[in-house]
């Protein structure tokens, strides 16, 4: 009898992960495969960003899987990172169609498959990772088609494995037809859309199973071997709810977090002034940003939202450590073109405290709420709640024009302000938000330009 435990999108949630360890342990045994189907390195994290990935290597060996894919967020602090820590874990990193941009050559560190041999069976077990070239490209990074990596795995390895196994970061939907398409792969770990599944999927013979987001379940498929036949037993996700943590990992968690702050913790520079923050009120360090990514990007004005930034900073020492606490997102700095009559809605929104206070969830996003916007080169004048007038930067806002603007990947998909996604002409920058924080926080005429008000109230 075949166990197989998964995991999938643990997002560096690493306290419920030595949870899920504590299952681990009690569950597996000599006839069990252990895996993980991507993300669960995220640069979020201290520990992850402050050892370049290397933390993520050594919880994974500890609790012994046998492989994972390399998901969107094993890539998010860039190439070099990847294969470093790709190259420096026990723990097979997989990926069939991940590569050198332009380039028909494996990344250093990573395999596209492994073979291993479990209940007397060898069992082919491969990766995909999520084809979000538009960013990869930044990093030198292009994910192939799917379909053709596949196919070259399957032909290369025919006649030398007995099973088929798939660990798929490109969701539910593309594994379903992935399903339909390869009669070879017999069974398919998937992630990055987030499906918590009651039970298995059989599409034409093919097992399906995914267990959710952030290490709050086990997955764990129990299968029955029949000459050349796997025959599911049973297929469950095991919740995390009223189980201990798992010692060894939150001892590998001290010692990587004391490793890290230090790390992190070396002085870039000082700064004179507090910068404070808000969700909801107009606030210096976000009024910073949109200054900086005003000055970064030629452009027409820059906003940004407050909830990107999830605190202020004290005058005295700035270090990555502090920097990455305030701005943890994996966000963009991002150029598009829009009509002035989105920008207006756009900003009236962000005077209701339903928008500012709504949930942020999103892609990248790593605060909690959505937050106002900050604007560059341009002011606002409202009275009680209630836009007046806007100006990009001496002349009123025209409905009809279009106009270059600066901002994030966050906002160019309208996240949060649904109006912002009706733009044209994207173009992304390679750094992160927190890259620009860096720059530009050391510059003491951005911290005075700061304080001065954008949001313009007027008497009744």
């Amino acid at each position: 009898m075949l166990k197989i435990l998964h995991t999938n999108d643990i997002h560096s949630n690493y306290e419920n992960f030595a949870k899920v360890v504590t299952l681990i342990k009690k569950y597996a045994d000599s006839d069990t495969i252990i895996l993980d189907a991507g993300d669960f390195a995220d640069f979020k994290r201290l520990e992850v960003l402050g050892t370049r990935g290397c933390a993520a290597n050594e919880l994974l060996d500890y609790a012994g899987y046998d492989a994972m894919t390399v998901g969107n967020n094993e890539t998010f602090n860039g190439k070099e990172t990847l294969s470093y820590m790709s190259s420096k874990s026990t723990v097979p990193y997989l990926s069939a169609n991940l590569y050198h941009e332009g380039l028909v050559e494996e990344l250093e560190g990573l395999n596209r498959y492994v073979i291993l041999e479990k209940v007397g069976k060898r069992f082919l077990i491969f990766g995909l990772s999520p084809n979000l070239n538009t960013f990869f490209e930044l990093e030198g990074l292009e994910a192939k088609n799917y379909h053709r990596a596949i196919r070259d795995v399957l032909d290369q390895e025919e006649g030398s494995y007995d099973f088929c196994i798939l660990l798929s970061h490109v969701g539910l939907v593309n594994d379903q037809e992935i399903a339909e398409k390869f009669d070879e792969i017999d069974i398919i770990i998937g992630g990055h859309s987030h499906d918590l599944m009651d039970e298995a999927e059989d599409v034409n013979g093919t097992l399906l199973h995914m267990s959710g987001h952030y290490g709050e379940h086990l997955g764990m498929m129990t299968i029955d071997i029949n000459d050349d036949r796997l025959l599911l037993e049973s297929a469950e996700n095991i919740s995390i709810k009223g189980v201990g943590a798992d010692e060894g990992i939150v001892s590998l968690l001290k010692d990587n977090k004391e490793r890290a702050i230090e790390y992190m913790s070396k002085p870039l520079y000082t700064i004179e002034e507090d910068l404070w923050h808000d969700v909801m009120e107009e606030n210096p360090i976000s009024n910073l940003l949109a200054d900086a990514l005003y000055d970064l990007i030629d452009c027409d004005v820059a906003f940004i939202n407050s909830g990107v930034i999830n605190g202020g900073i004290r005058k005295g020492v700035v270090n990555d450590k502090k920097l990455l606490e305030i701005c943890p997102s994996p966000l963009n700095p991002t150029y598009f073109e829009i009509q002035g009559k989105y920008l207006r809605e756009a900003f009236e929104l962000s005077m209701e405290a339903d928008t500012c206070m709504a949930d942020g969830q999103g892609p990248g996003f790593r605060g909690k709420y959505v937050g106002k916007l900050h604007i560059s080169n341009g002011y606002i004048e409202y009275v009680d709640r209630k836009l007046i007038q806007i100006y990009i930067g001496n002349e009123v806002l025209q409905e009809d024009r279009w106009y270059r603007v600066a901002t994030s990947d966050y906002l160019h998909r309208g996240t949060g302000y649904q109006p912002l996604s009706n733009n044209r002409n994207v173009v992304y920058n390679l750094e992160f938000l927190r890259d620009t924080l860096r720059d530009y926080l050391c510059k003491p005429d951005f911290i005075i330009k700061s304080y001065r008000d954008r949001w313009i109230k007027l008497d009744k």
